[in-house]
């Protein structure tokens, strides 16, 4: 009988600790989940700028697709021509405990002129703006302090033009549109407008980039 007792408190206790190893993981898994969070920004062409965003640390994916317009689901085309009000912007998935939202935004203060209006060295049109559009009242106060810092600095001869509204709605831009510098370096666009703001980049952002992170640099 104490042997039968013996053996029904061993399997109950095994059964605990199963159980609370379940309940764990399933915490850890919660907890890594919820380490997300979405910044939705522009700078002109989105080809420029969803390259460096998927070279740092801490950031999960880059999409480029589009924002800010008041037409469901646009094509490329339709936001070329002008008509439907949307920023070709890049969507970044981040983890805010490696990198913060406002270090997202001084990269993106360093790829792109935020002077100019609607318009990025020879891409003219309100498609090319400068834009942050927020997620949250906190990315807001973020967007605005960071912008008032960098007027107060006198960072640029000319004042910041810079979008800072409230995020509605993304639409993925076209597949060829993604990933379109590492996919096609060698196009012109590519050598003579994105290439040079990579390697400054590059450069300026070492310490905050995946492949020397991973090389322990």
């Amino acid at each position: 009988m104490r042997h039968i007792l013996y053996i029904r408190t061993l399997v109950l206790l095994v059964s605990l600790l199963l159980v609370g190893n379940v309940l764990a993981q399933k915490s850890s898994e919660k907890g890594k989940k919820m380490n997300k969070e979405i910044a939705t920004v522009a700078g002109g062409c989105f080809w420029c700028i969803e390259a460096p965003f998927d070279e740092l640390v801490g950031v999960q994916k880059a999409v480029s697709g589009y924002s800010g317009g008041h037409v469901k689901n646009p094509t490329y085309e339709q936001v070329t021509n002008k008509t439907t009000g949307h920023a070709e912007v890049v969507q970044i998935t981040f983890d805010p405990s490696v990198i913060s939202y406002r270090e997202l935004l001084e990269v993106l203060f360093t790829l792109h002129d935020p002077t100019t209006l609607n318009r990025q060295g020879n891409d003219i049109g309100p498609q090319y703006r400068s834009a942050i559009f927020y997620h949250s009242p906190e990315q807001k106060e973020i967007a605005e302090k960071f912008i008032a810092e960098l007027t107060a600095a006198k960072v640029y001869p000319d004042p910041i033009v810079t979008e800072v509204t409230q995020f509605k709605e993304f639409y993925s831009a076209e597949a060829y549109h993604q990933e379109y510098y590492v996919n096609n370096p060698n196009q012109g666009y590519c050598s003579y407008v994105i290439a040079p703001k990579i390697k400054k980049f590059r450069k300026q952002f070492a310490a905050k980039l995946k492949v020397n992170q991973a090389k322990g640099q």
